[in-house]
């Protein structure tokens, strides 16, 4: 079992209340370069064609790469959609890269079409990401494009607008399904969602911003600390992920639903019309 690190950071917030990017490739350990080297070149190797640029986000370009407990987050952003073939090669690799480099905890890369990525009328998490948690690796650097994001209401949305149908999406995987290896998987995935959303409720308060599990779930506890026990089990359920879905529905009914209701009165007062996305 994965003891609960208290590890992570704030982002910085300049005196413009913007959220600062504070990625480097000079902060990657030389050992996760040898790594974005080889998963980059395969990439290249077969799709350069269509690829516009690709970025690696998360704790690596910030220098707080874990050893098996970090991944390896890649942004794809194309010019012409990969096809079915070129799609199966890519999961290939995702799925060998792992094999190659055990220190990693997964790999995931993300296809996100140009036309997409640069349409910055409305918040969207990707320009988001590629702005203020990421490093241009290949190609035309997008984020000079990019608009200045801050800790607002447009980006606690993200995190709060889609709860209530996450968390029913998690118990309609869970309810009657035996694949240990799905039930952990979805288990991990609904964790995060909620401490992030945990977060998202507290964030303007604080003026700040984090992915990280940990600092978030530190916030919340700031705010709500009857809850804070309740949210020490999602991140402990996020790391050490249950095989049993009866004990993760328990879970979800009963703090789940406490963070629906609470995202239902975040809404009211900032979202009344349940947008999925915020105008910029």
């Amino acid at each position: 079992m994965t003891d609960i690190k208290e590890i992570g950071f704030m982002c910085t917030i300049n005196d413009q209340g913007i959220i600062v990017n504070e990625s480097s490739i000079d902060k990657i350990d030389s050992k996760y370069k040898k790594a974005i080297d080889y998963v980059l070149e395969s990439i290249l190797k077969s799709f350069s064609s269509k690829i516009h640029s690709i970025y690696v986000r998360g704790s690596l370009p910030r220098g707080l790469g874990i050893k098996g407990v970090s991944d390896l987050d890649l942004l794809v952003v194309t010019q012409t959609p990969l096809n079915n073939k070129e799609l199966l090669e890519l999961q290939e690799l995702e799925n060998n890269g792992v094999h190659h480099f055990p220190f990693i905890n997964g790999l995931e890369i993300g296809l996100y079409p140009l036309e997409d990525v640069v349409k910055t009328s409305h918040f969207h998490i990707i320009p988001f990401m590629i702005k203020t948690f990421s490093v241009c690796l290949y190609g035309d650097n997008l984020q000079t494009l990019l608009p200045e994001f801050k800790a607002d209401e447009k980006l606690a949305n993200e995190h709060i607008v889609n709860i209530a149908s996450q968390l029913q999406q998690a118990k309609d995987d869970l309810i009657g399904n035996n694949d240990e290896e799905d039930i952990k998987g979805c288990c991990t995935w609904i964790m995060k969602i909620i401490i992030r959303c945990g977060l998202a409720l507290v964030l303007m308060k604080e003026n700040t911003y984090t992915r990280d599990l940990y600092p978030a779930y530190n916030l919340f506890s700031k705010h709500f600390p009857e809850k804070q026990e309740e949210m020490k089990s999602a991140i402990n359920y996020a790391i050490n992920p249950s095989v049993n879905n009866k004990e993760i529905l328990s879970f979800l009914r009963s703090f789940g639903e406490w963070i629906v209701n609470q995202s239902d009165d975040w809404l009211e007062d900032y979202n009344p019309q349940r947008l999925k996305q915020l105008p910029l």
